[in-house]
């Protein structure tokens, strides 16, 4: 039997359809990959098969008019069964296509395997629908390797082109879909008409009759592409519809997932209440701010939780619950008792839910605001009490005097109010510093408080140092018992207080005025135990005293006193007296003490213990110290010039002129400007300036470094210990007047002299008793063996040119000039 090999020719409508066809199955295959990528479970499942039997059909479909649009010389006939076998293959391969397509990723391996199996599917449907055609065929092999290779790239092409625009909210999804669509068809069109060039057909030279289906290919070609491009626009139409409904549900299912996200999530509890006021939802920040098990709240009746609501509150929160039934929004603040037994602060907002025009239920909305409350009671009370002592502040103590009054206008019990002020305080603050200072307020507080313990009495800090106590009584005892208050204030103020590893000692100041007799307001209450308080001070201070009329006066004159001493060194009403310092054994002059005194213009000489408390309470005392420091610098310079006068001149230091941090270079710079050198200044500090012995030993030791001389006065009446004297740079200790006074009558005194000086010089310093007024106590004190003198007995305090004409001049022709040994 011979063969011969026969040559057909392609129908070019029916090629045009054919590419067509495959454009659209393309385009369809795209969409259905977006289809599956979206569902899950039965959808996903009812897609892929759907999507595989119509994507199959439709690459089946171009395959076959393709073979149709080739025309032999012969009829050919077909085998159904084999027919029906490719289409079973194409559906598969589709099958196998969208089902890597729809997966959430899509690594290489996975592309390469899907595609390898998509090309075997394609290339399977396409050799297999060949066999159909009943006539001897064989391949050419390279254009059917070339055909495989294209079904392959082909196949990774569809693949991962229906992976990437799978998306349907892409920008410009349609016109990438299409474009692809036409780039896979291409590739497909490409690989079947390539794997058609393959295909050698022959002829038999007998005539063999075959069993098969004869078909008009034209006819049919287009039958099948009407078919195929009906069933594919079926599909286009179905996914449109099926987008839109899915969109709707998933915007649908979109929206219910933010609200249960917000709801789940929200940090306040949320109750959802049907009209019959069951719970029908709750969120898990009902459970933590209520405590309350979530079983528990399961189609519960909103009545059921109530008890949790504190009773004072229940009524109100039911009544502001009930009107939020009337369609509007209630907002409200309530409280509950959580299960752990603590108390929570609720903000509630009652909002009902409205459906067609009709309210179906509510939300009850609770905030904790347990924290902010805390908040709001701590500033409230912070704005009502003092920070460092937690005592009332100057705003509730005028609360609660206001109240008083109002209170006992008429009544038979009163009450009054006390001031008092620590004295000491500013000297122990500047000395040790601030937090010392905050420490012994502290202290003062506590014993305030034991003071007071029994009494029906409420304490206050004003600021600073001043505190108030108002005591309450009836009128016959309110005096009695103000007194007795009083007195155990002062009591309690004066033990020792421990700081800084030391013991210091304070004493208080009392003012006290009764209502109504001293005063029937507030302020003036106030104002008239001030003015008593300042009347203790005047006269020596740890004490207390009740307010009387005359005390205006007193209080007037101060306030008068301050105002004009703002203008003494302005109008040179200040002078400067000198006191000369005398060797107590050779008589002559070692040293002269500045001592300040204020000539007032209408009250003449003015004692410094009437206006130096004025000027440390008012701040101007610093200026004055210097003023003084410059003035008694410019005078010893002088009689250096005139008198050859090379001794020191003593000044005071005042404590907070000693606690500037530049007190060494203000020196050096008064004495530069002076031209005085710095071994004729002697500086005269007190134990009190002392209590911080680590900055007390720095500013010290500048000063020495500077050449200035350094003394300690009123030695022995401070409360600093003895032990601290070896640390200082000091030269010399003066002895206080108080134990000088009484030296010849008081053996105590004698003892203490004594030991003083007997201290001093093993510590190799020079001793001077100031006060010294008799030969009797110039005897004891030489034979004690004092370096040197001050006192009456020599000189009283002089000005300058008095000083010069009376003491100076005979002690320059006596020879008695000598000069200070330390």
């Amino acid at each position: 039997m011979e063969h011969h090999h026969m040559h057909g020719t392609y129908d070019t409508m029916l090629v045009i359809l054919s590419l067509i066809i495959a454009v659209a199955a393309s385009y369809t295959t795209l969409d259905l990959a977006g289809r599956v990528a979206m569902t899950s479970g039965k959808n996903r499942t009812r897609w892929l098969i759907l999507g595989a039997a119509s994507m199959g059909m439709g690459i089946w479909s171009m395959h076959f008019v393709g073979m149709l649009a080739f025309s032999l010389p012969v009829p050919v006939s077909y085998d159904l069964f084999i027919v029906i076998l490719s289409v079973i293959i194409a559906i598969a391969a589709s099958f196998v296509a969208l089902y890597v397509v729809g997966r959430k990723q899509l690594k290489l391996q996975q592309l390469l395997v899907g595609s390898s199996l998509l090309a075997t599917g394609i290339s399977a449907m396409h050799y297999v629908g060949m066999e159909a055609m009943l006539i001897d065929i064989t391949y050419e092999p390279i254009m059917f390797s070339i055909s495989i290779l294209i079904a392959i790239v082909a196949s990774i092409a569809a693949l991962w082109l229906a992976f990437y625009f799978r998306k349907e909210n892409e920008k410009y999804a349609v016109s990438k879909k299409l474009a692809s669509g036409v780039i896979m068809g291409a590739a497909i069109v490409g690989m079947h008409y390539t794997g058609m060039e393959a295909a050698q057909f022959h002829m038999v030279d007998e005539k063999v009759t075959v069993a098969g289906m004869s078909l008009d290919q034209r006819l049919l070609g287009y039958v099948i592409t009407a078919g195929t491009m009906l069933t594919l626009g079926l599909s286009l139409i179905g996914i449109f519809v099926d987008k839109r409904l899915s969109r709707k549900d998933s915007h649908i299912k979109k929206n219910e997932k933010w609200y249960r996200s917000l709801y789940e999530n929200n940090r306040d509890g949320i109750l959802s209440v049907s009209l019959s006021g069951r719970i029908i939802g709750f969120n898990p920040a009902a459970i933590t701010i209520t405590g309350i098990d979530g079983d528990y709240f399961h189609n519960r009746s909103i009545i059921d939780i109530a008890p949790i609501i504190v009773e004072e509150e229940r009524k109100r929160t039911k009544r502001l619950f009930l009107r939020s039934f009337r369609g509007k929004t209630i907002s409200y603040e309530t409280a509950i008792t959580h299960q752990n037994g603590s108390l929570v602060h609720l903000s509630v907002i009652n909002v009902p839910v409205h459906v067609e025009g009709k309210i179906v239920g509510h939300y009850v909305i609770a905030k904790d605001i347990t924290r902010e409350k805390k908040a709001e009671q701590k500033i409230r009370h912070m704005a009502f009490h003092d920070e460092l002592t937690g005592l009332p502040n100057r705003r509730k103590f005028d609360q609660v005097v206001v109240q008083a009054i109002e209170k006992y206008k008429s009544s038979e019990h009163t009450f009054s109010v006390m001031v008092m002020d620590i004295d000491r305080f500013k000297m122990i603050n500047d000395s040790l510093g601030h937090a010392y200072g905050d420490r012994l307020l502290q202290m003062v507080t506590n014993r305030l408080h034991e003071a007071i313990s029994g009494y029906e009495a409420t304490i206050a800090r004003m600021g600073g140092d001043e505190f108030t106590v108002v005591c309450f009584g009836s009128k016959a005892e309110i005096e009695p018992i103000s007194s007795e208050i009083a007195s155990r204030m002062l009591k309690e103020a004066q033990l020792p207080y421990h700081l800084k590893d030391n013991d210091f000692y304070i004493s208080a100041s009392i003012g006290i005025a009764i209502y109504p007799e001293h005063g029937t307001e507030s302020a003036e209450l106030m104002k008239n135990a001030d003015t008593a308080m300042y009347e203790v001070k005047k006269n020596g201070k740890n004490g207390y005293q009740y307010y009387s009329d005359h005390l205006d006066a007193h209080l007037l004159e101060r306030i008068e006193l301050e105002a004009d001493l703002r203008k003494a060194i302005q109008r040179n009403e200040l002078i400067i007296y000198y006191q000369p310092q005398i060797h107590a054994h050779n008589s002559s002059l070692i040293g002269i003490e500045a001592l300040l005194r204020w000539n007032h213009p209408i009250r003449g000489i003015i004692s410094p213990s009437i206006f130096i408390p004025i000027a440390e309470e008012s701040g101007l005392i610093v200026e004055i110290s210097e003023w003084v420091m410059r003035q008694a610098c410019l005078q010893m310079r002088k009689w250096q010039q005139e008198w050859e006068l090379y001794i020191p001149v003593s000044v005071n230091l005042s404590t907070q002129q000693f606690h500037q941090n530049n007190l060494a270079q203000k020196v050096e710079q008064i004495l530069l400007e002076v031209g005085l050198e710095a071994k004729y200044l002697e500086l005269e500090i007190t134990e009190s300036m002392m209590m911080d012995i680590c900055r007390s030993t720095s500013t010290l030791q500048e000063l020495k470094e500077l050449g200035v001389r350094i003394s300690m006065d009123d030695f022995g009446t401070g409360y600093s210990s003895l032990n601290y004297l070896k640390m200082f740079p000091i030269g010399k200790l003066k002895i206080d007047q108080s134990f000088i006074r009484d030296l010849t009558n008081s053996e105590s005194d004698k003892a203490i002299v004594a030991t003083i000086i007997s201290m001093a010089h093993h510590l190799k310093m020079n001793v001077i008793a100031e006060g010294v007024e008799t030969a009797e106590q110039l005897a004891f004190l030489k034979e004690s063996g004092c370096d040197d003198i001050q006192g009456y007995y020599f000189s009283r305090p002089l000005p300058a040119k008095e000083l010069q004409r009376v003491f100076l001049g005979k002690c320059k022709q006596d020879g008695k000039v000598g000069a200070a040994k330390y």
